[in-house]
């Protein structure tokens, strides 16, 4: 069995959540591959990101974001409301801001000390209710997806702008 892996690196917003069709490019990778049979597993290595595969609606809303992601936006904030306050979540708690607050790169996760860069509680559980993953088949040296099927990858934090990772490992013969 041979193994073959790439790393693609995505960037996200401030302010919305960041939907990323990522299809063509699992696609590229499943080419170079060069293998003919097997699977790719599409991995977000981040706590408050996810893959998911769905159909692409072609309606979009104002903000760019298609009906379907609008709706499942709508949906997730239903079960999750937007972290807007120290006390939305129980997460972060004092303990998990004074941990961040000792890490060498505070900058990167707390912005001029600002604790509200934490406030991500309904990320993480979004992300977690969607998954981190997805693995697809491969045969005839193509990735298996329906006509109207994308991959997406998605962050659900919106405290700011970041760059992210989605790990693609391809197996099979």
């Amino acid at each position: 069995m041979a193994i073959f892996k790439e790393t693609l690196h995505l960037y996200s917003d401030e302010g919305i959540t960041s939907y990323i069709d990522i299809t063509e490019k699992i696609k590229e990778i499943v080419k170079r591959s060069n293998i003919t049979n097997g699977l790719v597993s599409v991995i977000s290595p981040h706590t408050t990101c996810a893959v998911f595969y769905e159909e692409f609606s072609h309606d979009i809303d104002e903000n760019g974001l298609d009906f379907l992601q609008l709706d499942l936006n709508n949906g997730l904030e239903k079960i999750f409301p937007k972290h807007t306050s120290a006390s939305t979540y129980n997460y972060p708690g004092e303990e998990h801001y004074r941990a961040v607050e000792s890490w060498g790169n505070i900058d990167e996760y707390l912005p001029n000390g600002d604790r509200r860069y934490l406030w991500n509680g309904d990320a993480h559980l979004k992300a977690t209710l969607i998954g981190s993953s997805e693995t697809f088949d491969i045969t005839n040296e193509e990735i298996t997806l329906g006509s109207t099927g994308y991959i997406y990858f998605v962050d659900f934090d919106i405290t700011r702008p970041r760059e992210r990772k989605c790990l693609i490992t391809v197996f099979g013969e």
